[in-house]
């Protein structure tokens, strides 16, 4: 009997998972945590984009939202001083009003080409901010909203809520201290609003909340020792960095773009 029930437990515990699956999993997750909490971005397009190799991307994803907000929570304390609010509110106000239109355009415009768009945008920003170009003054409201719009639609049309905003901040004067600041505390609105589309989507299960669980740890500690690098990062190393991670990124999203377009 007492056998019966640890295997029971266990198999609950996996969840259908390999242990395999979930070790590849783990993996996976504490090296994306590891950027995560270097950049304060990245965490959730490099583990869905390797996970999804061996997990379907419905149950992945959720997970995912969980534990970005996990991170978020986790980093917040540490830079919630250093936010530039004024336009984050903005971001956050634009990125809420498209989400649900990007959702919209997601059901009448194929992904593909969308993605493909975006990531050539990526790419040519990042190579530009990588030659040294950016803003002389922080953008008003109205070009600040704007930015949201985008973001919101991204979000909505394919859960890439982060290459506008980062890429936002860089070109601002705000300062490398204020940006990461500033797209952490953007995530966790973002992503508290994506989890809840997800949800009302019935796409959040316990087989999400079970991978949630497995994953914790090698998040939290990936992400302290990222969090770690960036305190002992010079500002211009900080900069070429993760520059160096939005150009992967979009290398990274131009590859799975022109996949979805040829099959």
């Amino acid at each position: 009997m007492a056998g019966w029930n640890f295997a029971s437990a266990l198999d609950l515990a996996l969840g259908g998972h390999t242990p395999w699956l979930l070790a590849y999993g783990c993996l996976v997750v504490f090296l994306a945590a590891i950027v995560r909490g270097f950049s304060g971005f990245g965490f959730s397009m490099l583990a869905i984009t390797a996970i999804s190799l061996l997990m379907p991307p419905a149950a992945i994803i959720p997970a995912i939202f969980m534990l970005e907000i996990a991170a978020s929570l986790h980093l917040l304390p540490a830079v919630w001083k250093q936010v530039h609010w004024r336009s984050l509110i903005w971001l956050i106000v634009g990125c809420a009003i498209a989400t649900p239109l990007g959702v919209l355009a997601l059901a009448s415009v194929p992904a593909a080409p969308m993605k493909i768009a975006l990531a050539v945008f990526v790419i040519v920003a990042a190579i530009a901010f990588v030659r040294g170009w950016q803003l002389v003054t922080m953008p008003g409201a109205r070009a600040t909203f704007t930015t949201g719009l985008a973001t919101g639609l991204a979000n909505g049309g394919f859960g890439m809520a982060g290459p506008p905003v980062v890429l936002f901040y860089f070109a601002s004067p705000a300062g490398n201290a204020a940006g990461r600041a500033s797209i952490i505390a953007f995530f966790v609105a973002t992503d508290l609003m994506g989890l809840g589309y997800l949800g009302a989507a019935e796409l959040v299960t316990w087989d999400s909340v079970r991978l949630a669980i497995w994953f914790v740890i090698p998040l939290l500690v990936g992400v302290m020792l990222g969090a770690r690098g960036f305190v002992t990062m010079s500002p211009a190393q900080f900069r070429l960095w993760t520059l160096r991670i939005l150009l992967a990124l979009g290398v990274l999203t131009l590859l799975r773009g022109l996949w979805e377009l040829v099959t």
